[in-house]
């Protein structure tokens, strides 16, 4: 039995926790941490590509980081009902 942890499940826990926070506040607060992470991950990403990449996955880049802008303004709801989808997402995933 393997004891390494999964990409997924981290990636599924954090999306439990902003679905399980009950404090509106501090819900918002760990989707903004989300994006930081997701902003600081792109930045890196990006960085480390050679310049030929860069140009190869430029489209990609900027689609991600329009969906980052997107998810900058969202409220507690909208917090929420993003997480359990991408929870369902992670699931889905998993059973194909």
């Amino acid at each position: 039995m393997s004891s390494s942890i999964k990409t997924d499940d981290v990636i599924f826990n954090f999306f439990k926790q902003i679905c399980d926070e009950k404090d509106d506040q501090k819900c918002v607060e760990l989707g903004k941490n989300w994006i930081n992470a997701m902003e600081t991950n792109l930045n890196n990403m990006e960085t480390n590509l050679e310049e030929a990449d860069k140009l190869k996955h430029n489209e990609d880049i900027k689609k991600n980081r329009n969906h980052l802008n997107s998810l900058k303004k969202k409220n507690v709801s909208e917090w929420r009902e993003y997480a359990t989808q991408c929870m369902i997402e992670i699931l889905d995933n998993k059973t194909q």
